[in-house]
C-alpha cells in the first residue's frame, strides 16, 4: 500500500507540519487498530487515511489518527490529503470529505489549497488550576474553543508566546481532568497578524508544529479584536508554518500549501 509523508502549511520541505496520507481503495476500512499502528509508527501529529465515499454526501471518506488516538478534526492532515489527492490526477477544484466533523470541502488551486472547516468560536472561562506553571507564562485571558475543547490561551505579546516553557506532564494532566484536547498559546503578532503555539501532550503531540484546526477559533478571535476578517497567522514552532484565515459566519476559510517530502511501500 503506497503511503506519502506531505508538509501542510508550508512552502519547502522540512518545515510546517508533516502528515502520513494513505489513499486507500473502494470498500471497507481497514481495522481501526491497523490504522492506528500506522499513525503510531510513523510519530507524525496525524495520519489521514482516506478512500472513496461510498455514500453521497461527499467524494471522499476521511479519518485522522494521532500516534494514540482518533481525531475528529484535523487541518494540516486535510490539507496533505487533497495534495496527494491533487497530484494523483483524482481531484481538480472542489472535492468534499465526510468526516467525524461533518463534510468538508478543500478547493485545490494554483495559489494553494483551502479548506471550508467548520468555526469554533471561543467562550469565557476561568483559568484552570495550574494552568500558568503549566505553560510557563502569564495568561491574560481564557477561552474553550467550542466542540474542539482546547485552551485558548492569550498572552501579551509574541515575544511571550515564543518564551513559552510548556511543561508536558502539567499540560497533560489539566486537558485530562477538564476534558481537553490541548492547549493554544497565542499573541497579536509583529510579522503576521498573529502567532500562536499548540500543545497536546496527553493526545500523544507535545507541540505541534502547526495546527489548522486550531485556527478555527484564532481566526474569529482574531478577526474580531484586529477588525479585519482576512487574516495571516503564524504557528511558531521550531518548524513554523503560515496558516491564511477568513471567518464566515458558522465556517472558517484555512489556506495554505503543501510539499511531498516521502512516497513510500507499507509492507505489512
Amino acid at each position: 500500500m503506497r503511503i506519502r509523508v506531505v508538509d501542510a502549511f508550508t512552502e519547502r520541505a522540512f518545515a510546517g507540519n508533516p502528515a502520513g496520507v494513505c489513499v486507500l481503495e473502494a470498500g471497507d476500512w481497514p481495522d481501526e487498530g491497523w490504522m492506528q499502528s500506522v499513525a503510531a509508527e510513523l510519530k507524525h501529529a496525524e495520519t489521514a487515511f482516506v478512500r472513496p465515499s461510498a455514500g453521497s454526501e461527499a467524494d471522499w471518506d476521511l479519518r485522522w489518527f494521532t500516534p494514540t488516538k482518533e481525531v475528529v478534526l484535523c487541518g494540516h492532515a486535510t490539507l496533505a490529503t487533497a495534495h496527494v489527492l491533487a497530484a494523483d490526477g483524482k481531484v481538480s477544484g472542489k472535492a468534499s470529505f465526510a468526516t467525524l466533523s461533518g463534510v468538508l470541502v478543500a478547493d485545490v488551486t494554483d495559489d494553494g489549497i483551502t479548506l471550508d472547516f467548520p468555526v469554533n468560536r471561543p467562550i469565557d472561562l476561568p483559568a484552570p488550576d495550574g494552568l500558568a506553571a503549566a505553560v510557563g507564562v502569564e495568561p491574560q485571558e481564557v477561552y474553550v474553543t467550542g466542540e474542539l475543547r482546547d485552551l485558548l490561551v492569550v498572552v501579551a505579546d509574541e515575544a511571550t508566546v515564543l518564551a513559552v516553557q510548556p511543561q508536558y506532564d502539567e499540560i497533560a494532566a489539566i486537558t485530562v481532568r477538564e476534558k481537553l484536547r490541548g492547549v493554544i498559546v497565542t499573541a497579536q503578532g509583529s510579522e503576521y497578524d498573529f502567532v500562536s503555539r499548540f500543545f497536546a501532550p496527553a493526545s500523544g503531540i507535545p507541540e505541534d508544529p502547526v495546527t489548522g484546526s486550531a485556527h478555527t477559533s484564532l481566526a474569529p478571535y482574531w478577526a474580531e479584536r484586529l477588525g479585519r476578517d482576512d487574516l495571516v497567522g503564524y504557528q511558531a514552532s521550531a518548524r513554523g508554518g503560515v496558516v491564511q484565515v477568513v471567518p464566515a459566519g458558522d465556517r472558517v476559510y484555512l489556506k495554505g500549501r503543501a510539499v511531498t517530502v516521502l512516497d513510500g511501500e507499507l509492507l505489512v
